[in-house]
């Protein structure tokens, strides 16, 4: 009979998440994720199975975990196409403070990381984040026609444009922060983008 586990593994998830996001996939040795766990290699191997499973699994934990408040920005039917791509631009820009440890630079975005370190040679890692990209476009043209309903985004370009134009500024601005922009200047990138939005 299986000794039943002795730790919480939604903890121990979150823990090698963080571990992952800020050092990368392959800067991430197994003696940093039980130092980051708290677990002993036995465990993190019999629980998780291989370095791969547990980044796959973090990695799917940090696009659920970051896809909801961004949904319910994006589909919130009171607010303007344009308050919504507004307030999701205010939430990437708060959101590069929340995670930054004393006065260090920003360590990004996990998705963004994983496109960059991982997708071209990571046929799971590519999956997994192509599948969030389709979901964030999708959220993206919600508010995009919503606005071009309601008079507040250009009609000039269709949605799936502009939902790449945001999506890609929105990667632009987290490397920016990785690479010690301040808040001043990753406001400074998101007021541009909502210029270029405008009717």
């Amino acid at each position: 009979m299986a000794r039943p586990r002795t730790f919480d593994e939604d903890r121990a998830l979150d823990a090698a998440m963080r571990a992952f996001w800020a050092n990368g996939y392959e800067a991430t040795s197994t003696q940093d994720l039980c130092e980051a766990t708290g677990l002993g290699r036995s465990s993190i191997y019999n629980t998780f199975t291989s370095k791969h499973d547990l980044f796959r699994r973090a990695l799917t934990r940090y696009i659920e975990i970051m896809s909801v408040p961004q949904a319910e920005i994006l589909e919130d039917a009171g607010r303007s196409g344009m308050e919504r791509i507004k307030a999701l631009f205010a939430r990437i820009v708060t959101s590069e403070y929340e995670y930054r440890e004393d006065d260090e630079a920003s360590i990004g975005c996990l998705t963004v990381n994983t496109v960059v370190e991982l997708a071209r040679r990571d046929p799971e890692a590519a999956a997994l984040v192509e599948r969030d990209l389709g979901t964030r476009l999708g959220l993206l043209r919600i508010a995009l026609e919503a606005g071009q309903r309601d008079g507040t985004i250009t009609a000039e370009r269709d949605t799936d444009a502009l939902a790449r134009f945001i999506n890609a500024t929105i990667g632009g601005m987290r490397v920016s922060a990785q690479a010690g922009a301040g808040r001043a200047a990753l406001e400074s990138i998101a007021d541009t983008a909502l210029v270029a939005l405008r009717p």
